[in-house]
Parts: C-alpha cells; sequence; structure tokens
C-alpha cells in the first residue's frame, strides 16, 4: 500500500513538472505573417484554343498562289509562374501544433496562347486585293485566394524553428485575361494598298475550384515578437471556364467594341454542344425566326466548350512574422 502511494505520489510530482516545463516552453499562440513570393511553373500542359485558333505557333510563307504552312510548334505551359503577395494569421495549440489562413493576391507573368505569322485571309477577286493575318494571343492570371493549412513545428535551435505545412488553396476572384493583337496587311500584288490593327481584350471567369499545396519552411527570431521566415512551397490546382466578356475592342487605335453583337463579346462555356448550343460549328441551324440566313443568335451568348488552364508552381516566400 504504501509502495502504491509512493508511486502515485511521484506521477503526480512528475505529471506536475511536465506541465510547468511545457508552460514554460510553449511558444506564442497567435501570430501573423506578411510576404512576397516567387513561383516558377512545374507542369506544362497545351493551351485551350483562343477564338477558335488553336494553341500553336504557326509560320506561313508565300503569295496568294502559294501560301502554305512552313512551320508548326505546339505551344505547352502553365500559368503557375508568376508573383504572389499575401498576410497570414496563424494560432499554435501546442508546441508543435499549428494553423494557419493566408489570404493572397497573385498575378501570373504572361504567356503566349497562340500566333500566326502572315496567313492568307482573304481574297478580293474584283480588286485583285489578297489580305494576310498575323496574330499574338497573351495570356495572364489575376487572382484572389484563401489558403488553409495545418502546420507542424519541428522544434526550435539557435533561433531557428523549421515547420511544414499542408492545405488546400480555394480561390474567391479571379480572371484569365486574354490580350489579342492582330495585323492585317493587304496587298495588290506586290503593292501595299491597307493595314488595319484589331487589338481585343477577353476576360474570362472561372468555376469555383480547389487546389492543393504543401510547404517547408523555418523561421529566424529577430527580437521578442518579430522573426524573419522562409518557406518553399508546392502548389498544384487546374481552373475551367464558366464565361468569356469581351471588354475592349479597337481597330487602328479606334474603340470599336460597339459595333460587337452579343454572340461575339459574350460566351458561356459548357461540357457539351448540341443542337441547342448557339454555336454554328456544332449546330449550323440555330438562327432566329427574324433572321434565317444567320447560323448562329446574334443577340443570344456564344456557346463553346470549356476548357482548362493549369496553376502549378513551386515557389519560394520570404517574410516577416509577428508574435504576440
Amino acid at each position: 500500500m504504501k509502495k502504491n502511494l509512493f508511486l502515485l505520489g511521484l506521477l503526480v510530482c512528475s505529471m506536475n513538472m511536465m506541465a510547468q516545463t511545457e508552460k514554460a516552453d510553449k511558444p506564442e499562440s497567435w501570430y501573423f505573417k506578411l510576404g512576397g513570393s516567387y513561383f516558377n511553373q512545374t507542369a506544362s500542359t497545351e493551351f485551350p484554343e483562343v477564338g477558335g485558333q488553336a494553341p500553336n505557333r504557326d509560320i506561313y510563307s508565300g503569295t496568294l498562289t502559294n501560301n502554305k504552312l512552313v512551320s508548326r510548334e505546339s505551344i505547352t505551359g502553365s500559368f503557375g509562374q508568376g508573383f504572389r503577395s499575401g498576410i497570414t494569421a496563424g494560432y499554435r495549440f501546442s508546441t508543435r501544433l499549428g494553423v494557419e489562413m493566408s489570404a493572397n493576391y497573385y498575378i501570373s507573368n504572361s504567356k503566349t496562347m497562340a500566333q500566326t505569322v502572315d496567313r492568307l485571309y482573304g481574297y478580293d477577286a474584283a480588286n485583285n486585293v489578297a489580305t494576310y493575318i498575323s496574330f499574338n494571343a497573351e495570356g495572364q492570371i489575376k487572382a484572389f485566394d484563401l489558403a488553409p493549412s495545418i502546420v507542424m513545428f519541428l522544434g526550435e535551435a539557435h533561433g531557428f524553428e523549421p515547420y511544414t505545412k499542408v492545405g488546400v488553396i480555394v480561390p474567391i476572384h479571379g480572371t484569365l485575361d486574354i490580350k489579342t493583337d492582330r495585323e492585317l496587311l493587304s496587298y495588290s500584288g506586290t503593292t501595299q494598298v491597307a493595314k488595319n490593327n484589331i487589338y481585343s481584350k477577353d476576360v474570362v471567369k472561372p468555376n469555383p475550384t480547389i487546389g492543393f499545396m504543401a510547404a517547408l519552411g523555418t523561421s529566424y527570431k529577430l527580437g521578442k515578437h518579430i522573426s524573419a521566415f522562409a518557406e518553399l512551397e508546392y502548389r498544384n490546382f487546374t481552373v475551367h471556364g464558366k464565361s468569356k466578356e469581351t471588354t475592349e475592342y479597337t481597330v487602328n487605335g479606334v474603340d470599336a467594341l460597339a459595333t460587337r453583337n452579343t454572340s461575339q463579346r459574350y460566351t458561356n462555356y459548357h461540357k457539351k454542344l448540341d443542337a441547342n448550343s448557339n454555336n454554328a460549328l456544332f449546330n449550323p441551324n440555330t438562327a432566329t425566326t427574324t433572321d434565317l440566313t444567320d447560323t448562329t443568335r446574334p443577340n443570344d451568348k456564344m456557346d463553346e466548350l470549356s476548357s482548362y488552364v493549369g496553376i502549378s508552381g513551386l515557389g519560394l516566400t520570404l517574410g516577416i512574422k509577428y508574435s504576440l
């Protein structure tokens, strides 16, 4: 009996000492981080079509009677390369476990999505005028996201405290801006008779999606409440289009957006196109009752197949951490 009481007392003393030690060693509960990141893309996929143009770099050569494709290169890439800035709130449950919530703004590098050089565009037989087109379409993603994560702290030594975290990425707002420059050159024989520059900006809005992230980082104490931190982060998610709107359209620098009808300015994306779709390629009989010669309904939004773009990247984040 005495032996049991002695062991019980020893256990109570040990638990009390452990509790005091953990309390003394327990770090701050709340902290905040401010940082900036640069990401490199980690996976390249084929870009979707842009205005009906395949994601290729096509070079044409020759005149009216011999205009032919001389080279074609598939354009691949990812919008995972770019800059990000963000603010993070974190809470530590113990010396080892915590949670974070980050709010970030990301802007990708511009990426060429389609390009064509000197393709025969049209021929006016009455005036013997041939028109050639060259165009370049550049895409860029801008997005706000929230990123909740679980953090595991690995212990502090010499001011450094390494940690790992895993979580999800939830975009709350974002767009894919596609800017296209078109140059149309018209020739009568070998004499240039006209030149037109057409610029358009299309804004693609995405469907809701969710992504994955994982990071390995460390902090270094600069003072009682201030630390510097660095993180190596991998993230991976894809988005697919919900709708598209042409927000800018100019001809030779003059605003011509008003000349575009509804089907030319607005697009809805779908997983499938059928006889009810407002798309001349999949349904050539979508004319309205008032205009039976039209192959699409000009006063309705265009229907197109939905496409995907990737935003996968590996990035380095540097910043400052403030602990309460």
